[in-house]
């Protein structure tokens, strides 16, 4: 269907923005003028902490408007504006006008995963919704890797050129894509209340499937947030001499959670169980951050090897959002869908904040696994409460 092409393409040029700061960091911060290690280090944290609490903020809004407003106007409407602010990220020269786009990029960023992924939920079948976002997650994944490559073979001001335009020429395929039956029908009931953010904390038991909805998927932003993020950092405390590039650590990392994304989606709807994916998949997490910091110091071969398999291991992202639109009724469903994996990439703040709290005392490897195991056991005992959605009817409201 047009609207999964749609959804999946959306997605690849939301990756790509998304993960193209990790790649240039370094260069387009010595380009700005910053020197030394720490320096790069700390403006590194504070710019990438900008686009998430950007992405914070925004999948609230885009979340509420999405139920409110349309799934549909919110897809294209974020597309548009990261579109337009990574191609004024290509204009910065100073890190404090950097650091201004990377938020409002963030907060454009925050809502086509959400958007998307609830119009495929709502206009595909129960048998099929799952391969459906497992295509628009695998699909999208892949943008990281063109990041990577773009980002690696140009000037990083052409590389976020390339991101804007890709956004502007996506808003082309508009035409011929329509907006959820289901939303079209909560629409008309005037007494049923839509795109109320507070109302997911209003019921106890909403809450709790909410919070540790959001809790399941940290680890997935974990991986890409410090560890290949801060592969520099890491693999120098590990013994690797020249430290591992960040950007060959997202370029394999990525790969492997494209191909993680497909085995999960495709796992989920052969066991016919969400739950039971992402459970395999974050022990499967938890045994590969060993081996990314057990095996990881021997070769840079190893590391990469590890950053694949541990991308891999996060390649639930697929089930996660899945899970997310089917939590949730009609009325809440794009609130959710939205601010979910928002506040699991904005859950980077605190760990990167965590990770460069104890790098100061412990050294940057040791900070990076004391925040990692935290994040797997967090992980594992927040899927207690979810309840399994796989072949759940959609078609209902929350009261």
């Amino acid at each position: 269907m047009l609207v999964v092409l749609v959804a999946a393409l959306g997605y690849f040029v939301d990756i790509y923005d998304l993960i193209l700061f990790s790649v240039v960091r370094k260069k387009s911060l010595l380009d700005l003028g910053i020197v030394g290690d720490d320096a790069l280090t700390n403006h590194g944290v504070t710019l990438i902490n900008m686009q998430m609490t950007g992405m914070l903020l925004g999948g609230i809004l885009w979340g509420v408007l999405g139920d409110k407003r349309g799934r549909l106007s919110v897809l294209f409407g974020s597309i548009l504006l990261y579109s337009i602010a990574n191609i004024a990220n290509g204009m910065v020269h100073d890190v404090t006008t950097y650091g201004i786009l990377r938020f409002v990029a963030g907060v454009g960023l925050a809502g086509e995963l959400g958007a998307g992924v609830t119009l495929v939920s709502e206009m595909l079948s129960r048998a099929t919704r799952g391969y459906g976002t497992t295509i628009v997650a695998g699909v999208g994944v892949c943008g990281a890797v063109v990041a990577v490559l773009v980002g690696k073979a140009t000037d990083w001001r052409v590389a976020y050129y390339v991101g804007g335009g890709l956004g502007l020429g996506l808003l082309a395929l508009r035409i011929g894509v329509t907006e959820s039956g289901m939303f079209e029908g909560v629409k008309k009931k005037e007494t049923v209340s839509r795109g109320n953010f507070f109302a997911i904390f209003s019921n106890g038991r909403r809450a709790t499937r909410y919070i540790c909805l959001i809790l399941s998927g940290v680890p997935i932003w974990y991986a890409v947030g410090i560890l290949f993020t801060f592969a520099p950092e890491i693999g120098g405390a590990m013994g690797l001499s020249p430290a591992p590039s960040p950007g060959d650590a997202v370029l394999y990392g990525y790969i492997g959670l494209a191909l993680g994304d497909i085995a999960s989606g495709v796992l989920s709807q052969l066991v016919r169980s969400r739950r039971k994916a992402v459970l395999t998949f974050v022990i499967f997490c938890g045994l590969a951050i060993g081996g990314y910091f057990g095996l990881g110091r021997q070769s840079h071969t190893m590391f990469y090897g590890m950053c694949f398999a541990l991308g891999f291991a996060n390649g639930y992202w697929a089930v996660f959002v899945t899970m997310a639109s089917e939590q949730f009724g009609t009325n809440l469903r794009a609130t959710v869908t939205t601010t979910a994996p928002n506040f699991v990439r904005g859950a980077v703040v605190p760990l990167s904040l965590a990770f460069r709290s104890l790098k100061d005392g412990r050294g940057a490897e040791q900070a990076a696994i004391i925040v990692g195991a935290i994040t797997i056991v967090t992980a594992l005992l927040s899927l207690i409460p979810l309840e399994e959605t796989y072949g759940k009817d959609l078609d209902y409201v929350e009261e």
